[in-house]
């Protein structure tokens, strides 16, 4: 079994100015989601609120990614690099938000829908916020995070949706990824704790077609291996002694 790190209400305390800091960017850029920007504007300016917020952006250089934020379009599952491409009605776009405040990590993302988008589109963006918040539900402390894919694939299988199997959650706290790895579909070896203390996200991505991902050639775009749409939501969550508190919310 992995070693999970738990953490101290003060601990706590950093980490939600981290995450509250993460929700604000989101938050900020949505009125930027519209047609005609490129996924690099985007970028850019949630670089700069970032900065002049007192916070760096988590994702520029980590492990060579070049930008500050995911930008990923329609069929990009997670990982896409921001660059040149203006969105256009009828796109959706996830945008991941990960920053870093004081040492701690905040991390959130959210699905947009550009412009008229097709029915297909909306459902499957409303399934994937769905996902994530039945998922979140599962979380009690004491529980296991085998509770968390279980009741997200109860729910996504009765859409004719499918879930990404090849990313998942994960802890997150000083570091970025960390132990535990948390699956958005069932797998009964996943018995892991829950205990107070914890960190750790969830941020089930949610395809039209099949579940199975491809890397493309830069190492970091995650596709949909038959093109179709793939949407994706997640929250950073913290473990308390009765509940579970969410802190990008």
């Amino acid at each position: 079994m992995p070693e999970i790190v738990v953490h101290n209400t003060e601990e706590l305390a950093d980490m939600r100015k981290a995450c509250q800091l993460a929700r604000d960017v989101l938050l900020y850029i949505e009125e930027y989601v519209t047609e005609g920007i490129s996924t690099a504007e985007l970028d850019a300016l949630c670089y700069t609120y970032i900065i002049e917020h007192g916070g760096e952006s988590a994702t520029l250089n980590y492990n060579g990614f070049p930008k500050s934020i995911c930008t990923s379009v329609n069929h990009v599952i997670c990982h896409g690099i921001p660059g040149p491409y203006k969105l256009k009605s009828g796109d959706i776009i996830n945008i991941d938000i990960t920053v870093i405040l004081d040492g701690w990590h905040g991390d959130t993302s959210k699905t947009f829908l550009v412009g008229k988008c097709s029915k297909l589109a909306e459902e499957l963006v409303k399934t994937a916020e769905r996902a994530l918040f039945i998922g979140i539900e599962a979380v009690k402390p004491f529980g296991y995070f085998g509770d968390i894919g279980l009741a997200i694939q109860r729910f996504v299988s009765n859409t004719g949706f499918s879930i990404v199997q090849d990313y998942g959650g994960h802890g997150i706290g000083k570091i970025f990824h960390a132990d535990p790895t948390v699956l958005h579909y069932n797998c009964r070896e996943k018995r892991e704790q829950i205990l107070p203390g914890m960190f750790f996200t969830i941020e089930p991505m949610i395809n039209v077609g099949s579940h199975k991902s491809k890397v493309l050639n830069d190492g970091w775009t995650v596709v949909t291996i038959d093109k179709s749409l793939s949407a994706q939501f997640e929250h950073t969550l913290a473990v308390t002694d009765h509940s579970v508190e969410i802190l990008t919310l």
